[in-house]
């Protein structure tokens, strides 16, 4: 394997949710921020910084998990102190599934950002119509950052790795929002997608909680969009 060091979950789910050649999502722009919001979460959950409490004795994450901070200490990147700060100052502890919905609505927007800022992205012209119309987008500098995701996931759905904490949790994001098929790996969707999410379940349970609110966001989304 590679030795290029990870990039937060959320820009890796960032680059694995768009086309590596025209730089547009594969899904849904609030979809995509919703399991961007989700992946902020899980890494402030790995790095020590926050805990889940469910306040009502049922195990339903969506609604009685509570986001608690843990450690008040920044981490050092941008959007996850923002988000460590609007869980500390919050008027009332917020459920998982509300504060995704929250921090999501402007999350697609500051990644993009963030990654164009570390020279991850850069912005590009895209020609259509013959040339008669163009428009802007943004591709990677390096497809080493998705090709290296991709990498990951496939050793561990060929059973040639052990998950860790980091890239168990990428596969149980990419299998919610639906992102299987583009990850190029040469596999039945539906087989690949059940395989990573049975990864993923081996998981500590605040990260399933946090997957699973963001599969019912998702879903709710969906509802809507089709109604």
């Amino acid at each position: 394997m590679s030795t290029i060091p990870l990039l937060p979950l959320r820009d890796e789910l960032f680059l694995l949710g768009h086309n590596d050649d025209t730089g547009q999502p594969h899904i849904h722009r609030r979809a995509l921020a919703l399991g961007l919001a989700g992946a902020v979460l899980i890494d402030l959950f790995l790095a020590g910084r926050i805990a889940l409490t469910d306040t009502t004795g049922d195990a339903g994450p969506a609604d009685s998990q509570r986001i608690l901070p843990h450690v008040d200490r920044p981490v050092g990147d941008v959007i996850a102190d923002t988000a460590l700060t609007s869980l500390r100052y919050a008027d009332s502890v917020p459920t998982v599934r509300g504060w995704l919905g929250w921090f999501a609505d402007d999350l697609y927007e500051r990644t993009r950002a963030g990654l164009h800022a570390g020279g991850i992205l850069h912005r590009a012209t895209r020609r259509r119509l013959a040339g008669l119309a163009r428009s802007e987008t943004y591709l990677a500098t390096d497809t080493k950052w998705a090709v290296v995701a991709r990498a990951r996931l496939r050793y561990l759905a060929a059973g040639r790795d052990q998950p860790d904490n980091h890239t168990a949790a990428l596969a149980g994001l990419v299998a919610v929002l639906g992102l299987t098929e583009h990850l190029y790996l040469g596999e039945d969707t539906s087989t690949l997608t059940a395989h990573l999410r049975a990864i993923a379940a081996q998981h500590h349970r605040p990260v399933r909680d946090i997957t699973a609110a963001v599969d019912a966001a998702v879903g709710d989304l969906a509802t809507a969009t089709y109604r």
